[in-house]
């Protein structure tokens, strides 16, 4: 099954593939490996910003590092990968939260567990979920990824 039957049998829709925000490429693929910039969480084409701990709950912040997975794997279908996917490698989640938030791992699960339903046990991966002070435009989330692709 294609991964695009697979998000049609899930009832996911990708979003548009965001454009960068600054000097650096969405995704750039070298020795059979796809790096994915970070990117950040837009839910219904609205940028989801805030802190953990302060004015995000955590189940927003959960929904918000789903919205990153969505927009990685709409990168790679922008970059005509979506379907040489061999394996999901690392994911990398960056939680904009105060000092006291310590469920950084519970917000990124929002993407690992998008990785697996989409990809299957392709899609379990390698992870670092941190807290940080602030992120770009004041994201409350950013995922960037690693994967490993199938060579023709």
């Amino acid at each position: 099954m294609s991964v695009e039957a697979r998000l049609a049998e899930l009832g996911i829709t990708l979003p548009e593939a965001a454009a960068p925000v600054a000097a650096y490429q969405p995704v750039v693929v070298t020795k059979g490996m796809a790096h994915v910039s970070g990117q950040l969480p837009f839910v219904d084409g609205k940028l989801v910003t805030g802190r953990l701990g302060e004015d995000v709950a955590l189940e927003d912040g959960y929904a918000a590092a789903r919205a990153c997975g969505l927009m990685i794997l709409a990168q790679l279908k922008a970059a005509g990968l979506l379907d040489k996917v061999e394996r999901v490698v690392k994911l990398g989640a960056f939680v904009n939260s105060t000092p006291e938030f310590t469920d950084q791992p519970k917000v990124a699960n929002g993407a690992s567990e998008l990785m697996f339903e989409v990809f299957g046990e392709i899609g379990r991966h390698a992870r670092s979920a941190v807290g940080v002070p602030v992120l770009p435009l004041a994201a409350a989330v950013e995922v960037d990824a690693v994967i490993a692709l199938a060579v023709d």
